[in-house]
C-alpha cells in the first residue's frame, strides 16, 4: 500500500503539476483502484491523506491561490454496467428505497476544470481546481478563452459562480503541435496536457494563441433567490446567459435510458472534434442531490462511465520487421497482452525506421499502447523511468528477414524496402491482394493456401495461378477431390472480371479501387492504358501528374509487361464492361481523340456517352485540356469545363453534334 501511495504520488505530479504524465489515465486509474480495494480490506492501514481521498493535485506557487467557496469535487468511477446499475442501487438506499426519477447524462470531456466567478454580471476571477479546496488564480488566461463570457445581462444573481472544462478542439491540438515541430519544441502528448499547458502560461497572449475552448457543466456559489429545481434545468438557465452548454447534455428517464446513452456514447466517441473519456450520470433532481450529498472525494448523486482506455501501457517484447507485398519492411511491436480500445492488442506498429529512432523505444521497455476506434495500434513511446538497467538502442536491420536479401532505403525517402522481387513474403502479398474479394475474388485460395503453394513452389506470381498443377495439390495433405474441383472453379471464374478488377489486382502504384474504375472506363482496353503516355494518363478525371507518373512507370517496366502478356495468354478479360458486352465490334471512328461529356444528356447517361466514347477507340477523361477534341455539353453543363474549352478552342457541341462525332469521328459542320 506504501508502494501504491508513493507510485500515485509520483504519477499525480507529472499529470497535474507538469503537465507531463508517463503513463496512460486508464493505469493512473487501475492503480488507484487496487489501493481503495486494499484500504476497504485492511480499513487500519488506510491512511487521511491517501490519493483514494484526494481531488487533484497540489497548487502551482507561481499562481496565487483561489480558496474554492465550494469544494471542487472529482467524481467516482464506473467501468462497465454492472458498476453503473451499483451505484443507482446505492443511491437508491441511500433514497430509502424511494424511485429517484430521473438522471442527466453528458459526455465527459477530457480537459482542465475551472471555476469562473461573476460580480454583478462581470468576470472578476478564475481558478483551477487544484487540490479541490485550493486552485491558481488563472483569471488573465482564462480571459482569452472567447467561448466564456466576460459579462451578461442585469438579471443574473449578484454572485455567480460557473464551474465546467477547458479544452482545447481537435484540431486546434493539430495545428498547435504543427507550430511547436515547426520551432522544434517537443509536441505535446495529448490535448488535455496541452490544454492544461496552455492555462498554466505565465503570459496570456501565449495561452490566448492556444484557441482553447470551453464548455459549461456546473453551478458553484450562488447569492440571491434563484431556483432552479433540476440540473438539466440548470443547464438550460447557463446557456440563455451566454455560457456554452453542450448539445449532448439530455435528461434520461431511468436507468435504461442511461445505459443506452452510454452505449450511445460508446459507438460515436470518435464523432466529435475534442476528446472525451467517458459519460457523467447526475441525478437530476438538484434536491435530491443536496440530500444524497458527498464523501470525502465525490459527490454521491453523480457517477463517472468510463469508456474503455484508449491507451494503457505494457512490455514491448521485442521488435520485428514485416515485408509487405510491395517490399516495404514496416517495423513492429511484439507486446505483452493488453485490452485497450475495446480489444487484447499483442502487436502494434512503429511505422518506420525514423520513427522507432525519435520515440527510441527498446525490447524490454514498459511502453504506451494506443488503439483508438478502428484505427491500428501503435506504440506512443516509452516510460523511461521504468528502462531496464542495460537497455540498448534498436537498431533496424539491414537484410530482409524472410529472404536475407538486401534492404535498402533511397536518400530522402522515409520508407525500408526488400530488393528481392521474389522474396516469398513479397509474392505472397501479390498473390493475396490479387486474389481478394474486391480485386480478381478467387474464392477457397486463402492466405494458408497461397502460403502453401508459394513454400512447395507452385506459385511465384499471380499469373501461375492460371496454370496450377492441380494433381500436385491434390497430392497435399488436406486436399480431396471437393476442394480441388472448388478451387479450380473459382480459379476460373476469375478469367472473365472486368478490366478495372483486374487493374485493382495487380497493385498499380496509386491505383485504389477508385482510379482502377477511373483508368478502365477512361480508356477501354488494357492495350489503349499501356500505350498511353503520361500526359494521356494525367487528363482522367481527377489523376494528375503524379497518379499519371506512377501509372506510366509501373507500365513502361518490362517485368509488368511480361506479366500482362501472361495473363492475357491466360485468357483474362483485358477490355471494361462497357467496351466488351454494351458495344462489342463498335467503329473505331475516335480512336486517339479525346472527347470530355458534361450536363445531362437525354439520350444517354454520363457512364453511357464517356462508354460510347471509349467503345469507339477514343479517350473520356473527366477535364478538358488542350489536347481534347471536343466537348459534349447537355443541359446544365459544368461551367468549368465550358470556360476551359472556350479559352483552349476546343469545340463544344450538343447531343445532336454528339451522334454525329459518334458515327463518323467528324465535328458537325
Amino acid at each position: 500500500m506504501q508502494e501504491l501511495r508513493a507510485t500515485l504520488d509520483h504519477h499525480a505530479r507529472r499529470y497535474y503539476d507538469y503537465d507531463d504524465p508517463e503513463i496512460p489515465d486508464a493505469d493512473y486509474d487501475r492503480l488507484l483502484a487496487e489501493l481503495r480495494h486494499l484500504e476497504d480490506a485492511h480499513p487500519d492501514l488506510a491512511e487521511p491523506d491517501s490519493p483514494t481521498r484526494r481531488v487533484g493535485g497540489i497548487p502551482n506557487p507561481i499562481f496565487a491561490p483561489v480558496v474554492h467557496t465550494t469544494p471542487m469535487m472529482s467524481l467516482h468511477n464506473a467501468f462497465d454496467l454492472v458498476e453503473l446499475k451499483a451505484w443507482e442501487e446505492r443511491v437508491q438506499r441511500r433514497l430509502g428505497g424511494r424511485v429517484v426519477g430521473g438522471y442527466t447524462g453528458e459526455p465527459k470531456f477530457d480537459g482542465l476544470a475551472i471555476s469562473v466567478r461573476y460580480q454583478q454580471g462581470r468576470m472578476v476571477q478564475a481558478a483551477t481546481r487544484g487540490d479541490g479546496r485550493i486552485g491558481e488564480d488563472v483569471t488573465g488566461n482564462v480571459a482569452t478563452i472567447s467561448d466564456i463570457p466576460h459579462r451578461f445581462g442585469p438579471d443574473a444573481p449578484a454572485t455567480l459562480e460557473v464551474r465546467g472544462e477547458v479544452y482545447l478542439s481537435l484540431p486546434a491540438f493539430e495545428a498547435l503541435n504543427q507550430r511547436r515541430q515547426a520551432r522544434a519544441e517537443k509536441p505535446y502528448v495529448n490535448p488535455r496536457n496541452a490544454a492544461a499547458g496552455s492555462l498554466r502560461q505565465k503570459d496570456p497572449a501565449v495561452t490566448a494563441e492556444r484557441g482553447l475552448s470551453f464548455w459549461c457543466y456546473q453551478l458553484g456559489a450562488v447569492s440571491g433567490e434563484l431556483r432552479l429545481t433540476s440540473h438539466i434545468e440548470t443547464l438550460r438557465w447557463l446557456a440563455s446567459l451566454g455560457f456554452p452548454v453542450n448539445e449532448h447534455a439530455v435528461r434520461l428517464d431511468d436507468l435504461a435510458a442511461v445505459e443506452a446513452y452510454v452505449v450511445d456514447f460508446e459507438a460515436r466517441r470518435h464523432d466529435f472534434d475534442y476528446e472525451l473519456d467517458g459519460v457523467v450520470v447526475k441525478v437530476d433532481d438538484v434536491d435530491l442531490q443536496a440530500e444524497l450529498g458527498a464523501d470525502a472525494k465525490a459527490p454521491r448523486w453523480a457517477i463517472a462511465y468510463k469508456l474503455p482506455p484508449e491507451e494503457r501501457t505494457t512490455t514491448l517484447l521485442d521488435i520485428e520487421v514485416s515485408i509487405g507485398p510491395s517490399g516495404r519492411a514496416t517495423p513492429f511491436a511484439r507486446l505483452a497482452p493488453v485490452f485497450v480500445g475495446g480489444v487484447t492488442v499483442t502487436t502494434a506498429t512503429l511505422h518506420n525506421e525514423d520513427q522507432v529512432a525519435a520515440k527510441d523505444v527498446r525490447p524490454g521497455d514498459t511502453v504506451i499502447v494506443r488503439r483508438a476506434g478502428d484505427v491500428i495500434p501503435e506504440v506512443v513511446g516509452p516510460v523511461s523511468a521504468n528502462r531496464p538497467d542495460g537497455s540498448v538502442r534498436w537498431v533496424f536491420p539491414r537484410c530482409c528477414p524472410v529472404c536475407d536479401e538486401e534492404l535498402r532505403r533511397d536518400e530522402g525517402a522515409a520508407a525500408t524496402f526488400c530488393v528481392n522481387f521474389y522474396c516469398p513474403r513479397q509474392v505472397r502479398g501479390r498473390i493475396e491482394h490479387f486474389a481478394s474479394r474486391m480485386a480478381m475474388d478467387i474464392e477457397f485460395l486463402g492466405e494458408k493456401n497461397i502460403d502453401r503453394f508459394v513454400t512447395e513452389g507452385l506459385l511465384r506470381d499471380v499469373a501461375d495461378l492460371y496454370r496450377l498443377d492441380f494433381d500436385a495439390i491434390a497430392a497435399l495433405e488436406g486436399f480431396g477431390d471437393v476442394s480441388v474441383a472448388n478451387l479450380r472453379s473459382a480459379i476460373e471464374a476469375s478469367r472473365s472480371r472486368p478490366l478495372n478488377r483486374l487493374l485493382f489486382g495487380l497493385r498499380i502504384p496509386e491505383i485504389g479501387q477508385a482510379n482502377a474504375r477511373l483508368l478502365a472506363s477512361s480508356f477501354g482496353t488494357m492495350d489503349r492504358i499501356i500505350d498511353a503516355d503520361e500526359a494521356e494518363l494525367a487528363d482522367v478525371d481527377g489523376f494528375g501528374p503524379v497518379i499519371a507518373a506512377a501509372v506510366g512507370t509501373w507500365f513502361g517496366d518490362r517485368r509488368a509487361r511480361r506479366l500482362i502478356d501472361r495473363l492475357r495468354a491466360a485468357g483474362l478479360r483485358m477490355e471494361a464492361d462497357s467496351v466488351a458486352v454494351e458495344e462489342p465490334g463498335a467503329p473505331q471512328t475516335l480512336a486517339g481523340k479525346a472527347v470530355v461529356v458534361t450536363g445531362t444528356l437525354a439520350g444517354f447517361s454520363r457512364q453511357e456517352a464517356r462508354s460510347a466514347v471509349v467503345a469507339r477507340g477514343g479517350k473520356s477523361p473527366g477535364s478538358v485540356s488542350s489536347r481534347t477534341f471536343a466537348l459534349i455539353a447537355g443541359t446544365d453543363p459544368g461551367a468549368a469545363k465550358v470556360n476551359k474549352a472556350a479559352e483552349a478552342g476546343v469545340p463544344v457541341i450538343d447531343e445532336s453534334g454528339f451522334g454525329q462525332l459518334l458515327e463518323t469521328g467528324e465535328l458537325p459542320g
